[in-house]
């Protein structure tokens, strides 16, 4: 259980890793005129995420999951694999990167990295990551809890980024 509690520090230090960036990035899009839309979401986004990170530890640890191999260690190479394409996303869209949706009128909508494919890989990660890292320990409560809670909350998300996202060039 313990290395599995260092893995989800880690994944909470990966967390306030973003959002120092993103904190960064909200100053510099704001003094660029950029304009925030669908605040409303957000605290649920944070609590959710959040809560995710708990409801692993806790269910892990008071209903004494298991790792089962299989599921174990293909769960944690999809754990690192979300994350890889999450920095990679925050690496593309540089300064545009943010976690609230802040929208600097002007600027081209980013189509490199891996928006070349998706139009928003970000939420792949997010979505391979709620669903693998409690499964690395067998956490299915948590996975199946935090997918449903997701699903809205991405539907939300989603149509104020590309509402948002309309009025770039």
């Amino acid at each position: 259980m313990a290395w599995y509690v260092v893995l989800v520090l880690a994944v909470a230090l990966e967390r306030l890793a973003e959002l120092v960036v993103a904190t960064r990035n909200a100053r510099w899009s704001l003094s660029q005129g950029g304009r925030e839309s669908g605040q409303g979401h957000w605290p649920f986004m944070v609590t959710l995420h959040t809560g995710l990170l708990a409801a692993c530890l806790l269910e892990a640890g008071l209903l004494h999951r298991s790792f089962v191999p299989a599921l174990g260690w293909t769960c944690l190479a999809l754990v690192v694999l979300a994350q890889a394409l999450r920095w990679w996303c925050i690496r593309t869209l540089g300064r545009q990167w943010n976690t609230r949706v802040i929208v600097v009128p002007g600027l081209a909508r980013v189509s490199g990295g891996p928006y070349r494919w998706l139009a928003h890989p970000n939420y792949v990660a997010v979505v391979v990551e709620g669903l693998a890292l409690p499964l690395v320990r067998s956490a299915w409560i948590t996975a199946a809890a935090f997918t449903l809670l997701n699903l809205p909350l991405l539907a939300v998300r989603l149509r104020a980024e590309e509402r948002a996202l309309a009025s770039l060039a």
